[in-house]
């Protein structure tokens, strides 16, 4: 068999799968996969994670202000939900 040597690992959990937090702060909370990072052993899920992040003026945005994005968490925090 053939090493995956430089490769990253391999993951149960794809886009678009239903997933439950199983630790930290959202501990719980169920949402839909929205990226996996597989290098990084990581996921993004919607409404799960949520962080207030500033933002600068731009001409696309004249006020700035926040806004409020998820950030991703471990592949270990959370378990596939079926349905």
């Amino acid at each position: 068999m053939a090493a995956r040597k430089n490769l990253p690992p391999k993951f149960k959990i794809k886009k678009g799968d239903s997933v439950k937090v199983i630790a930290g702060d959202d501990r719980g909370k169920t949402g839909e996969v929205l990226k996996v990072i597989p290098k990084e052993a990581k996921v993004i899920v919607k409404g799960v994670n949520i962080v207030k992040k500033a933002v600068k003026p731009t001409e696309a945005n004249p006020k700035g202000g926040f806004e409020y994005i998820e950030k991703p968490i471990h592949i270990s925090n959370v378990k596939k939900v079926e349905g």
